[in-house]
């Protein structure tokens, strides 16, 4: 089956479930499964690259570390730039960086602020939504320098969770390739 015939059904069936981890009753969900299924990925990165280029993408942003999987490679299939939204202390210049709530404490994403041009319109890729806080921050990050962040794109995204809608709250197109229930 080529990568372009590959459903997103089909694309769910590569993804490995681990039942009780991290912790008892998450249902964690492998992309690792999909990455290493070469037609998988290939049309992971083609059903995504084609949401993202009815998007308008002008470039691509992804979060570490899974988003720079999917990010970069689609990014790359549309021929536009990439934009890494890095975790903290990871860049050799000087960054802007947003903070933002975890389950248990705090954690920042950071980037060059010169990645980006005013009004520039990036499309977010990301593996998995699940709480939307990584993704929220990052669109915050993306529009404090200046860009236009109404896109977010995942291969996976657990609804149970509410990070979709806490995007579409933000004003931020969210699609996804698959979804699954529960946590």
């Amino acid at each position: 089956m080529s990568a372009e015939m590959m459903t997103p059904e089909a694309l769910k069936g590569l993804i490995r479930t681990v039942p009780d981890f991290p912790e008892p009753g998450i249902q964690f969900r492998d992309i690792t499964t999909l990455i290493r299924h070469s037609e998988g990925m290939a049309a992971s990165v083609h059903h995504l690259a084609e949401l993202a280029r009815a998007a308008g993408a002008h470039k691509i942003a992804g979060m570490e570390a899974r988003g720079f999987i999917f990010g970069a490679a689609v990014a790359v299939a549309l021929g536009i730039g990439f934009v890494p939204v890095r975790k903290p202390g990871k860049l050799p210049i000087k960054t802007i960086g947003v903070d933002y709530a975890l389950e248990y404490g705090t954690d920042r994403l950071e980037m060059d602020p010169g990645a980006v041009a005013a009004g520039e319109n990036v499309v977010i890729v990301d593996d998995l939504i699940a709480t939307g806080g990584t993704a929220a921050a990052a669109t915050q990050l993306l529009r404090l320098a200046g860009a236009t962040a109404k896109h977010a794109l995942f291969v996976i995204d657990l609804p149970d969770l509410g990070g979709a809608d806490k995007l579409r709250e933000a004003g931020v197109d969210v699609a996804s390739l698959m979804q699954f229930e529960g946590a």
